[in-house]
């Protein structure tokens, strides 16, 4: 079987945890994640000309990730983030502002790879700057007209969003991924009412983003799936927790990869739940 071509549109980092550096950021760690899972995978953001950019991008090639389309700046230094992890290894983040990946610019290349790509994955966070938003809506808005598969992990971290930057970003989509407790927020910021219970809420997203499927994880309940025609709850997978950091893009990647081949939609969750408990069992977001 053919491998997926994916494209990941965003923030290459570092998260600076209580034990020291660890390589990061929502977009490369699911560009990690996809390649071990067997996808040909092309990570598109910025570094800086620095020594953590230069371990970056040796970290992506080490994963087998396609490096042509990371740029290298001189205007910032490649991204850092503070990370708190407390008692059950849930993370809380300070993200440092005037990183190099909020440089993304357009390029000839990029257009090319993205057109002939199985999907992209895109967040919120890299669309903190105008530069880099512009940059990845237009690679989203190109795959869409390609009718490829688009997906939307939303990454809420305060203040680097706003009620426009998740409304659109959901329109471009045809999956979205969110956590549960992202739930309230993002219904808010859509006009979308959470009163009548979590799946009902999610299928007026659904309607919202004219979307393929939504799709929420809930820590260690596991993971809720809902498309126009079938709602699937999938029960969370048993893990000796170190820490969750990357816990949702390992389980992004995992569901990605599935929705590409010929699993089916139970299949897949189940799956990626899995995926997710394995990162929880180590330090950082990949192995």
């Amino acid at each position: 079987m053919k491998r997926p071509s994916i494209i990941s549109l965003g923030e290459v980092l570092w998260d600076l945890l209580p034990d020291g550096e660890q390589f990061g950021g929502a977009p490369a760690n699911f560009a990690c994640h996809a390649a071990i899972q067997g996808a040909d995978v092309t990570m598109a953001s910025v570094v800086g000309r620095d020594s953590r950019g230069v371990s970056a991008v040796e970290i992506l090639r080490q994963y087998n990730i396609d490096d042509s389309l990371i740029q290298i700046t001189h205007k910032a230094p490649t991204g850092t983030v503070g990370v708190d992890l407390d008692n059950n290894g849930k993370p809380t983040f300070v993200i440092h502002e005037g990183s190099a990946w909020d440089h993304l610019q357009w390029s000839n290349e990029l257009a090319e790879r993205i057109a002939g790509a199985d999907a992209i994955y895109f967040g919120t966070l890299g669309q903190r700057s105008e530069r880099s938003r512009e940059t990845i809506r237009q690679g989203v808005e190109l795959s869409a007209s390609a009718g490829t598969l688009r997906v939307l992990d939303i990454n809420l971290r305060a203040p680097f969003y706003d009620v426009g930057t998740i409304r659109e970003s959901i329109r471009l989509a045809s999956i979205l991924k969110l956590s549960d407790d992202e739930l309230i927020e993002v219904c808010a910021a859509c006009g979308v009412s959470t009163e009548h219970g979590t799946e009902s809420a999610l299928r007026r997203l659904l309607a919202f983003g004219d979307l393929d499927a939504v799709v929420m994880t809930r820590g260690a309940d596991g993971a809720l799936l809902v498309t126009s025609d079938e709602s699937i709850a999938q029960d969370g997978i048993p893990a000796s927790v170190i820490d969750t950091v990357g816990a949702g893009d390992s389980f992004t990647a995992a569901f990605l990869i599935g929705e590409l081949g010929e699993g089916s939609h139970q299949q897949n969750l189940r799956i990626a739940c899995e995926v997710a408990a394995a990162t929880c069992s180590h330090s950082g977001a990949v192995p």
